[in-house]
């Protein structure tokens, strides 16, 4: 699989640097090449638990402005929230069976090099799903929701847009009922501030 990543990279024009089986390898790479993304799974050698998740981590308290991409087998969307932290900013997290898809792989490299976040919609719908006594989403309209997890995703409005193939202005109202309704901060109006309130409203 990782040959395959490399080959669909290479294909699409973006350089690869170095290609390494194990977190530690991961962590003396990025230290080497200082790329602009890293891309790892979540269970790596030498303990084949979460050591890709950990190798970022120490990747990113060097080089901030590193953009992770983490690959993982199941869909869990702890994971997603760990790995997104106090900022969204670029940062990825997909399912394995999405990257044999070259053009999802390629946007999600796009997406976390311009600083914005791409998280996989199958992680998002399982938090949006998740039942609660009392659930607030329950208040939301259906295109409300689906605003809400292109939002959580890391779309901005104008992307939100275009995939719902609605004006700029009907998003940006949907953006403010959702907020509204959920009692989310309006301060958190920049689009890794809002990722990330919506990310721990829908973590809770």
């Amino acid at each position: 699989m990782r040959e395959g990543i490399a080959t669909i990279l290479r294909h699409a024009g973006i350089d690869v640097v170095a290609s390494v089986d194990n977190a530690v390898d991961l962590v003396r790479a990025a230290e080497e090449h200082r790329p602009d993304v890293v891309i790892t799974d979540i269970r790596m050698p030498p303990a084949l638990e979460a050591d890709g998740l950990d190798a970022v981590r120490k990747i990113r308290a060097v080089r901030p402005e590193t953009a992770v991409i983490v690959l993982s087998q199941f869909l869990d969307s702890s994971y997603a929230l760990d790995l997104v932290g106090d900022d969204p900013s670029g940062v990825g997290y997909l399912l394995k069976e999405k990257v044999a898809s070259p053009q999802i792989l390629t946007d999600a490299v796009e997406r976390v090099v311009a600083r914005d976040s791409a998280l996989d919609p199958d992680v998002i719908s399982a938090l949006l799903g998740r039942k609660r006594p009392e659930d607030p989403l329950a208040a939301l309209t259906p295109k409300e929701r689906e605003v809400l997890a292109l939002m959580a995703e890391g779309h901005s409005n104008t992307g939100i847009s275009e995939k719902l193939f609605v004006s700029v202005a009907a998003v940006e109202r949907h953006v403010t009922g959702i907020f509204m309704k959920l009692g989310l901060s309006q301060s958190a109006s920049g689009q890794h501030r809002r990722v990330l309130a919506v990310l721990r409203y829908l973590g809770q």
